[in-house]
């Protein structure tokens, strides 16, 4: 079956309605009219527009798709169409597998990196029995641990030569503590070489590659709204991070080549392309939130994605006349619970969320000046915050472009996948 998204045009400017938020939300209220809510919408030309710019801001390096970020096939695979676009990040090994084999409608991706550790012990019996996919599929480690878990479950002479990649930690211990997220316990070039010669060192094992997320300069907004000290910290934190690191992962990179030929060394996120791309070292990127656009991404100074993904829900009730209540809305973001993981209301404007009750999984009471105008029957739309958690809760996306509904695809879910 062809690909009803294609990414290959060119963004055109004139096209770029959704910098109108008073034309961009009504026209698509009117093109879903006739589509029963929850309705989640990917409007073609934004998602061009973003892919382009990632590809822009990543200035030659190739990006491999992180798919937790999108969870829908039919976008991982008109990316992949794109020169510049190189790969897929999967988030479970079993997803990794699904992607690889590929089926009638979709060909295999043909390299996958697994961006965690896995103990799916029948996703590695699979993974290691089987030619293929022990060729296309790269798995994540970080301890000498995990290749004894992968040794219990299956020897190395019963299996096929399981391709590794070791992943570094790449937060900051910086003179007030450490910045970043709890990943691998391999900071050191000292402790990344003596991981890479255990593996080295160990039948059925192939070291292949480095992946180093940045979390603390990828995700962390430099420019949040409405605080400006905090910003503030923000960017002397990311200047000396970004620093660091630059020097750290080159010097990890250096020591383990000397015992390995490594494929690739991975890195960077959405919200640190330009960075990541001018450190020489990486040679591809890990990125996919900033296909969809989600609202994160308005607290950063260096881009702008379009809301390429959005999500509109039905009023059901008026508790009273300044209130609006929606069905559904509770798709919440990962990370700290905070105002910035929740879902945004973007049209109609004026509306806030009721602060005893915020989203909710069933229902969102909405309060505020243009709450007094809706009625029951009436489309509020919300922008999701990073992309993932929004294919979390829909089946499929209904494709917009011109003003019209040209088709849709399924989401992970829709074609019956849960990973996680």
């Amino acid at each position: 079956m062809q690909n009803p998204i294609d990414l290959s045009l060119p963004p055109t400017a004139s096209r770029r309605r959704w910098g109108n938020p008073a034309l961009y939300w009504p026209s698509l209220s009117a093109t879903t009219a006739q589509l029963d809510a929850p309705v989640a919408v990917l409007e073609l030309d934004a998602l061009r527009a973003n892919a382009h710019d990632m590809l822009s801001r990543a200035a030659g390096t190739p990006i491999r798709i992180a798919s937790k970020s999108v969870r829908v096939r039919a976008v991982v695979d008109a990316a992949l169409q794109l020169p510049g676009f190189r790969g897929v990040l999967a988030y479970t090994l079993a997803e990794a597998l699904w992607l690889a084999e590929g089926d009638a409608d979709h060909a295999p991706v043909e390299d996958v990196v697994v961006g965690y550790p896995s103990t799916d012990r029948v996703a590695l019996r699979r993974l290691a029995t089987t030619p293929e996919l022990a060729a296309r599929v790269t798995v994540m480690v970080d301890s000498i641990e995990h290749l004894d878990f992968i040794d219990a479950t299956i020897a190395p002479e019963k299996r096929e030569s399981i391709r590794i990649a070791l992943e570094l930690d790449a937060s900051w211990i910086s003179p007030i503590g450490r910045i970043g997220v709890f990943r691998s316990p391999v900071h050191t070039p000292e402790q990344a070489s003596a991981l890479a010669e255990w593996i080295a060192a160990r039948a059925g094992f192939d070291l292949v590659g480095i992946m180093a997320y940045e979390a603390q300069i990828a995700g962390q907004g430099d420019a949040p709204r409405g605080r400006p000290a905090y910003a503030a910290t923000v960017r002397w934190m990311q200047r000396n991070s970004k620093a660091e690191l630059l020097e750290r992962r080159a010097a990890v990179v250096a020591a383990v080549r000397r015992i390995a030929d490594l494929e690739f060394v991975n890195g960077g996120g959405t919200g640190s392309l330009e960075y990541t791309a001018a450190d020489p070292t990486v040679t591809e990127i890990g990125a996919g939130s900033g296909l969809l656009g989600g609202h994160l991404f308005d607290n950063y100074r260096s881009f702008t994605p379009a809301p390429a993904a959005a999500f509109a829900l039905d009023v059901v009730r008026k508790t009273h006349e300044s209130s609006a209540t929606v069905l559904g809305g509770g798709w919440v973001a990962s990370g700290p619970p905070a105002a910035d993981r929740l879902p945004r209301v973007v049209w109609p404007t004026g509306l806030t969320m009721a602060p005893r009750e915020m989203a909710g999984e069933v229902q969102t009471p909405l309060t505020g000046p243009n709450a007094t105008g809706l009625r029951i029957g009436d489309r509020v739309w919300f922008r999701h915050t990073k992309s993932g958690e929004l294919s979390e809760h829909v089946n499929g996306f209904s494709l917009v472009a011109g003003g019209e509904v040209v088709g849709s695809v399924p989401t992970y879910r829709g074609e019956g996948k849960a990973f996680l």
